[in-house]
């Protein structure tokens, strides 16, 4: 599987899966590893840890390094305005992943309204309705009744 960075996983391991130490991180981002602690404790990036206690970064991780570089080189952005752009994106994620769920469970609302609204309608009495050829509209007759 690959990862986005033309860096082949092996199987079982997801672009989330913590697997790269620091010094590959770096390397794989075009940093240097003291920029990658100092993303980390601003809290741009975070990366897994290990049982004892060491950075480990995701194929995603070093993705968004990547991000948080051109952001700051190419568009002249500072870390500060960095981070609120990363912060709104994953908002804006969210917010994508909550409307996909929403338009699903509308989508299933539909369909079981229409199976209820058939079932009702397939249980209507069918020779109680009148007739009338189309075009035509049957008018109303008040019936007289004999009264005692």
């Amino acid at each position: 599987m690959t990862d986005g960075l033309g860096v082949d996983l092996p199987p079982g391991v997801g672009a989330d899966t913590p697997v790269f130490v620091i010094s590959v991180a770096a390397t794989l981002a075009g940093m240097h590893p003291q920029t990658l602690r100092q993303y980390d404790r601003i809290g741009l990036v975070s990366p897994g840890r290990s049982s004892g206690r060491s950075r480990r970064y995701s194929a995603r991780d070093i993705l968004m390094l990547r991000e948080v570089a051109r952001l700051s080189q190419e568009e002249g952005i500072n870390l500060s305005g960095i981070k609120r752009i990363l912060e709104l994106e994953a908002q804006v994620d969210a917010l994508r992943s909550r409307l996909a769920e929403l338009l699903a469970e509308l989508d299933a609302t539909q369909a079981e309204m229409a199976r209820r609204e058939a079932q009702v309608h397939a249980s209507y009495r069918r020779e109680l309705v009148p007739f009338t050829p189309a075009g035509e509209i049957a008018p109303w007759r008040e019936q007289r009744r004999n009264r005692p």
